[in-house]
């Protein structure tokens, strides 16, 4: 691991110990209380930089992971037995097939060398009933667009790139939702704003959301091949 991929994650660390920083994660959290208000007995992976966020649910879940990927840095999680991190290749989840009802991609979509090979090693651990919340910086916000910011590093995207991308990996998208309209200042009229922001930016400007939130589920029906292929298979194969 170079010295550059663990200052990554040092960067996104310190911004999170800042109070735009601790902002921005208690906005975030409100999103994903509301989409996954309770994790009771399951199994959670958290992708990329998950730490401030998988606190939402490590109390109720059977446990909870925090995995970064390597080109990223180290991940930081509370030790215990059912609180893990690791890193790993992005494109080789060290986990089995099937192995989590939840997972939860943040700062790591933007961030992937390899996006779609990464989304389908989502989709191998993740159970057939699971859902996976992507959480990207938006295009068209302030936050992809000033880099003193993890949401400002990496590639932004716009919610129909995002939906390609999780349907080119058999996933279908199930809901979407939309935080961080308060602008990334470090000015403590704007922080004490910030809930303002958030209501009045929701109804007047929906476009300029810092970040979406993509919530999928596997498209199981697409990843099974239809009876005219495996027709022209079997017939290709009796021809040989």
């Amino acid at each position: 691991m170079t010295e550059a991929m663990v200052s990554d994650t040092h960067v996104t660390a310190e911004f999170y110990a800042t109070p735009t920083g601790a902002m921005a994660a208690h906005l975030l959290r409100r999103r994903l209380a509301i989409l996954w208000p309770r994790l009771d007995g399951m199994s959670v992976l958290g992708l990329g930089y998950p730490a401030p966020f998988l606190r939402l649910w490590r109390e109720n879940a059977a446990r909870t992971i925090a995995l970064t990927p390597a080109q990223i840095g180290a991940a930081r999680w509370p030790p215990g037995a059912a609180n893990l991190a690791c890193t790993a290749e992005e494109t080789a989840l060290p986990f089995a097939d099937l192995s989590f009802d939840r997972v939860l991609l943040v700062h790591g979509l933007e961030a992937a060398e390899s996006v779609r090979p990464m989304l389908r090693e989502v989709w191998r651990v993740l159970k057939d009933d699971g859902r996976l919340l992507v959480v990207a910086p938006n295009r068209t916000g302030l936050w992809a667009h000033l880099d003193s910011t993890p949401f400002g590093q990496g590639q932004p995207f716009s919610a129909g790139q995002i939906e390609r991308l999780l349907a080119d990996a058999l996933f279908r998208v199930e809901r979407r939702d939309t935080a961080l309209y308060v602008p990334p200042s470090r000015q403590r009229l704007v922080l004490r704003g910030a809930h303002v922001w958030e209501g009045a930016g929701r109804r007047l400007a929906p476009r300029l959301a810092g970040v979406t939130l993509t919530e999928a589920s596997k498209d199981l029906y697409a990843a099974v091949p239809s009876a005219g292929r495996r027709l022209r298979r079997l017939v290709f194969a009796e021809a040989g």
